[in-house]
């Protein structure tokens, strides 16, 4: 790639910014050289370690920190950080031209950018603050009756089935709960299982995209064609997905689709993604109305008056970096770390892998068991003694530490966990 070509796709990449009259150019500026520099270093190679390594020094991680962790909460890198730190001094300079009105193009563009990388319309897409606001968006909204079904799987984040227990099971409507296989075979165990659970009764199938448990991507798309042709709703929490793999909603074509932007898309925090298919918005209602609440456009469940505008367009801001690492490149280089992972401890007897090894089925996110020993106490001396985070997962029988891997993690650190986790085994006291 020429310079003039490197320019042109970071000022393309870079919309969010560039198209800002309202930032400082010497702001502006800045942010634009840390994209090219990123750019620059592009290699043939897409998988290039010393291309990762650069990536890596974007994530400002307190020194010595081995951050293993990103689905729980994504850290920020400072492109994004910085951008959205200028956003504020803006909006500190004149606060009330930039809250209520002066933002309006760029919050649009946000919506544009979200929409491009989830494959949808712009008229679908809500700029909220997280999944389990999307999630009480859809459950508060839909008008069942007692004796109706809704399917939950068990392995379901308590944001997938709080909103349903509070909204609707308390008026009636029974919850369904299959019980998911830690390692299927394939794809097409889970969509039966969904099958089997659906009655004449059920209206809506509430389901996880990635879950949070141990990483397993659940069939979306199957089950979605399996519901419409029955008249079934499908809401999907996406917390985990957008950012890690692939997403394209109009091909997996669920009706609702709620998604945190603070885990994979390494957003500011308090910000995130709600999908409405055009035809099932009608079924919704806001949770929060005020001034403007007669637009029944998708804008109607984002209209919160004073919000927290920075963030929305620091949002905008990692979309562009996804756009700068390139979405393919980015998710190779997650199943890469994947693999390296597993590799390392594959034949070990002391560690115990609970995610399912298949792309199709596994991306990020590997769950481990060190065999015979407590997962909190082993995610205790992980913390305390080698300076690694990530998370003990206690329920299902997993016994297991959710390990996280992402772009800004390098196959040194995999060693050091892997090192660290036999040495636990090995220490019987």
């Amino acid at each position: 790639m020429t310079a003039h070509s490197r320019r042109s796709f970071v000022t393309g990449a870079l919309a969010t910014i560039r198209g800002s009259a309202l930032l400082l150019a010497a702001d502006q500026s800045a942010l634009l050289a840390e994209a090219e520099e990123l750019t620059s270093a592009s290699r043939a190679d897409d998988l290039c370690r010393d291309y990762w390594r650069l990536v890596q020094r974007q994530f400002r991680l307190e020194p010595g920190l081995l951050y293993f962790n990103n689905a729980s909460l994504g850290p920020s890198p400072a492109l994004v950080a910085d951008a959205t730190e200028a956003f504020r001094r803006q909006l500190d300079a004149f606060p009330s031209r930039y809250m209520w009105g002066g933002w309006n193009e760029e919050k649009e563009a946000v919506r544009s950018k979200a929409a491009g990388l989830l494959d949808a319309s712009s008229e679908e897409i809500a700029l909220i603050h997280n999944t389990t606001e999307g999630m009480n968006l859809i459950a508060s909204s839909l008008d069942l009756e007692p004796g109706d079904e809704v399917v939950l799987a068990d392995h379901e984040h308590p944001s997938g089935t709080v909103p349903w227990q509070y909204w609707q099971e308390q008026k009636g409507v029974r919850l369904v709960r299959p019980v998911l296989p830690i390692l299927p075979s394939d794809p097409g165990e889970i969509t039966e299982i969904y099958r089997r659970a659906i009655t004449p009764r059920t209206r809506v199938i509430s389901m996880c995209h990635v879950i949070n448990t141990n990483g397993l991507i659940l069939p979306v798309k199957e089950v979605s064609e399996m519901a419409r042709e029955r008249g079934i709703l499908i809401a999907v929490d996406g917390a985990q997905a957008p950012g890690m793999i692939d997403v394209d909603l109009h091909e997996l074509g669920c009706d609702f689709y709620a998604a945190s932007s603070h885990k994979w898309l390494f957003s500011p925090k308090g910000v995130g993604v709600f999908y409405a298919r055009q035809a099932s918005q009608p079924l919704l209602k806001p949770l929060i109305v005020c001034r403007g609440w007669e637009n029944r456009s998708i804008r109607s469940f984002e209209n919160y008056n004073t919000r927290n505008l920075p963030e929305v367009l620091g949002l905008g801001v990692a979309f562009d970096f996804q756009n700068l690492l390139r979405p393919a490149r980015r998710q190779a280089r997650i199943y890469q770390l994947k693999g390296f992972f597993r590799d390392r401890i594959a034949d070990d007897p002391a560690l115990a892998i609970k995610t399912p090894a298949s792309d199709e089925l596994s991306c990020g996110i590997i769950t481990v068991e060190v065999v015979g020993r407590d997962v909190r106490e082993v995610a205790k001396v992980l913390g305390e003694r080698y300076r690694i985070d990530c998370r003990p997962m206690t329920s299902h029988d997993l016994n297991g530490l959710r390990i996280s891997l992402s772009v800004f993690n390098t196959e040194d650190q995999v060693d050091v966990l892997v090192a660290a986790l036999r040495e636990i085994a090995a220490n019987t006291n």
